[in-house]
């Protein structure tokens, strides 16, 4: 017998009922249902399986790679690269830096140096950039670096002029061919999210250590920026421009110089500021193979927890950046002006730099004459500003002491070690799957390919697990970045008073060198993983915040003001418009936060965080541990790639991400890299 079905009857004419859509299952309840099947299968498999390999211990794959290293090491073709890049460090050492036998000054004193590269300030650009580079070199003297700040500007130069030589050409190439653009796209996405501290491993195999490696390093971390921005410049060049001039016969050389170089020459100074400012940023980094500069004084003070001797030549080396930044700006923008046929009268500039000339001879004439004018003399102002702030740092840690100790043990028993035992304790395979369901949960279909090639390259890599220390270590560092990213981002995207309040203090936290305040952490928190957990917090923070700020401004006033015509509070106005609306821009901040965190894994494991970061600082201080520190370099490089797809994934999935914040992500991205911790 047939069963009967009641259904409603259709009125003549009515259009058909339309079929409910069956309910999806939330995201979140399938993320929880995988965490939940992962601990039930942890609770009865934990400690099995972990894959751990002890501080001093090596895998046969591990100890594979350090044989490759040592054939690879000492060859002719190397030692030569690296016999031409010290003999022009010295020679340039010996004319500004250093005394030269049988002088015992260097052949230009600091008198002459410091006329000469004012004359050159106010030559490529005028007289307010000419003041700023005079008070910054007696700077660099008065606080008692000056041979330290010449070896770093000496380095820095010679770096940005082999990028310049290499990567502009590189330039071109991606910009006017597809098929290049795709293959050189792959290799500076390798070089700009390999850890820093992994260039210093391959170098110091190839080239041993010295100026020279400092050099070669400092030049694989600066030559994506100005490869990446001037190709973008080029290729930019409006199309209405090229067919215009097309129109009159001119080949494609003539097209390249007469109208894509000088259209793209903002551009371009761009890509050329960003590459001095990231070979700046390898100072402290490049110290560690005994690479000259203003990085020496940094270290040392960190190795022995001395604040305000780190914090001097960290500045030393902020000023520095500014100093080039304004520099290369300003050049960029006076010679835009003379070719619009603005500026000063050309003949009346050329009578008054030739007659500045006489000066300059002058000084630099004395300076070869008299010791007093060559060796800088002694002061005591950065001994004195040093002790002033170990005064200040010692009261600061006194204060809140107690405080600090009391939220590292709640964050270390509630967050850290609960996710360290599910993480890191659960077998290898468990790990695997758990992680891998998460990601399709999170980013969808989009991140199955990523999620599967990184997690298993991770497994090959026989480090499993301390990648799983370091991921417990980075999510929880950005769980707290993000937390205070929403309250300070909503707070800077609601006030305007908040928001040029706090931005100028994000900005020096984007700029100080991570190791100037990795010292006062070191000072509170001991060498603890910890200690690398708030650094990373420190060095993410900024520009989370800046990101979640934006995303929420970008929300459209007349989506809130229809909130609030509702009547709606400003906690729902918050929690139930803004932050739904800027859903990408916070996950892209996310995203951010996770790889900034990450990129400070190495220097944490300078400071007791162990896991791949002291892998790697292994593998960099004995050669016969260089396949362990290659492999955990690549195991934070597989990490780091694997994170952003699946955030950039979600990101895709959550929506838009607001123009204000595509914005400052794509100043992020092109200044970051300005002393960055590793990435």
């Amino acid at each position: 017998m047939a069963t009967a079905t009641l259904e409603r009857p259709v009125e003549p004419g009515a259009p058909p009922p339309v079929p409910e859509e069956p309910r999806r299952v939330p995201r979140w309840a399938l993320g929880l249902a995988v965490l939940a099947g992962w601990i039930v299968m942890w609770s009865f498999t934990k400690g099995e399986n972990t894959m751990p390999v002890g501080g001093l211990d090596q895998t046969p794959f591990h100890e594979r790679l350090a044989d490759l290293g040592s054939h690879l090491s000492g060859s002719a073709f190397t030692q030569a690269i690296a016999d031409f890049i010290n003999a022009i460090v010295d020679w340039l050492h010996g004319l500004i830096a250093a005394p030269v036998p049988p002088r015992p000054a260097p052949t230009i004193g600091w008198l002459g140096v410091v006329a000469i590269v004012t004359w050159i300030g106010y030559a490529v650009a005028n007289w307010r950039i000419a003041l700023l580079i005079l008070v910054s070199f007696l700077s660099f003297g008065v606080f008692g670096y000056w041979e330290d700040s010449m070896d770093l500007l000496i380095v820095t130069l010679v770096s940005v002029s082999f990028a310049v030589l290499i990567g502009f050409p590189m330039a071109v190439w991606i910009a006017l061919s597809p098929r290049a653009a795709r293959v050189l796209t792959l290799l500076l996405d390798l070089l700009q999210t390999m850890p820093t501290f992994v260039y210093l491993i391959f170098v110091v195999v190839l080239f041993g250590v010295g100026a020279a490696t400092a050099v070669i390093c400092t030049l694989a971390y600066a030559l994506p920026p100005i490869v990446r921005i001037s190709g973008f410049g080029i290729r930019d060049v409006s199309p209405v421009a090229i067919e215009a001039t097309d129109s009159l016969g001119q080949t494609t050389w003539q097209r390249l110089t007469k109208v894509q170089i000088p259209m793209a020459r903002k551009t371009i100074i761009l890509g050329l500021n960003q590459t001095i400012l990231a070979a700046l940023s390898m100072a402290i980094i490049a110290s560690y193979i005994n690479g000259p500069g203003l990085g020496k004084p940094v270290l040392q003070a960190l190795t022995q927890n001395d604040f305000g001797g780190g914090l001097v030549p960290g500045l030393l080396i902020v000023l520095m950046g500014i100093m080039l930044d304004r520099t290369t700006t300003a050049a960029s923008e006076r010679s835009e002006r003379v070719a619009r046929g603005g500026g000063e009268n050309p003949h009346t500039r050329r009578l008054v730099l030739g007659g500045l000339l006489v000066p300059v001879a002058f000084c630099v004439w004395y300076s070869r004459y008299s010791l007093d004018a060559a060796i800088f003399p002694e002061t005591e102002w950065g001994r004195t500003v040093a002790d002033k702030a170990d005064a200040w740092m010692e009261s600061f840690v006194s204060a809140v002491d107690s405080g600090a100790g009391a939220f590292k043990d709640f964050v270390t028993y509630s967050l850290l070690n609960p996710m360290q035992e599910l993480l890191a304790n659960s077998p290898w395979w468990l790990s695997f799957l758990g992680l891998f369901l998460l990601a399709l949960v999170i980013g969808g279909r989009k991140a199955l390919l990523p999620s599967a090639l990184c997690l298993t390259g991770l497994y090959f890599l026989d480090l499993w697990h301390d990648t799983m220390i370091v991921l417990n270590m980075t999510l929880v560092a950005t769980l707290l970045v993000m937390v205070l990213a929403l309250v300070f981002g909503v707070w800077m995207a609601r006030s305007r008073a908040a928001d040029i309040a706090i931005r100028p203090v994000l900005d020096a936290g984007q700029t100080i060198p991570a190791f100037v305040y990795l010292i006062p952490v070191l000072a509170l928190f001991g060498s603890t993983r910890f200690t690398a957990i708030v650094a990373g917090i420190i060095y993410a923070a900024p520009a989370a915040i800046k990101l979640v700020a934006d995303g929420v401004r970008g929300v459209s006033p007349g989506t809130v003001e229809a909130g609030r015509s509702t009547g709606s509070t400003k906690l729902q106005e918050i929690t139930k418009v803004q932050l739904p609306m800027a859903k990408g821009s916070i996950v892209l901040a996310t995203n951010q936060g996770l790889l900034y965190v990450l990129s400070m894994v190495v220097i944490g494991g300078l400071v007791g965080a162990q896991a791949l970061g002291y892998d790697v600082v292994l593998g960099l201080a004995h050669s016969e541990y260089w396949g362990k520190g290659l492999a955990a370099g690549l195991s934070i490089v597989l990490l780091g790639i694997w994170i952003d797809r699946v955030a950039r994934a979600a990101a895709e999935r959550a929506g838009g991400v607001s123009e204000a914040a595509q914005r400052s992500l794509q100043l992020t991205g092109w200044r970051r890299v300005v002393f960055r911790g590793g990435w």
